[in-house]
């Protein structure tokens, strides 16, 4: 059985403006209300919602595809989504207090 392999980057978390699903984790700027960009980790994470959980969120799918489908769906989610922003190049927002 395929396991998601959560690298912990938190672009998932920072991008979920238009994502009607996530509406209301999305403090308003698009980044979830309970990311902390700091750590870049979830403040709420050992209780965080079923729907940001990519395997207790597999019960939604059961029914449309197998475990493994949905794993392999997410990989590439995730791998589209640090493409598309690679591609732009360094984050915009990004003030470089990290460095």
């Amino acid at each position: 059985m395929l396991e998601f392999p959560c690298d912990k980057c938190g672009l998932c978390c920072e991008h979920l403006s238009g994502l009607e699903l996530y509406q209301d984790l999305d403090n308003g700027t698009g980044v979830c209300r309970h990311f902390n960009k700091s750590t870049r980790l979830c403040n709420i994470y050992q209780n965080r919602p079923q729907k940001c959980n990519i395997n207790a969120s597999y019960v939604w799918f059961q029914d449309q595809m197998s475990y493994d489908e949905y794993v392999k769906m997410n990989i590439k989610a995730c791998q589209m989504l640090k493409e598309k922003l690679l591609s732009l190049g360094p984050d915009p927002v990004d003030d470089g207090a990290g460095e």
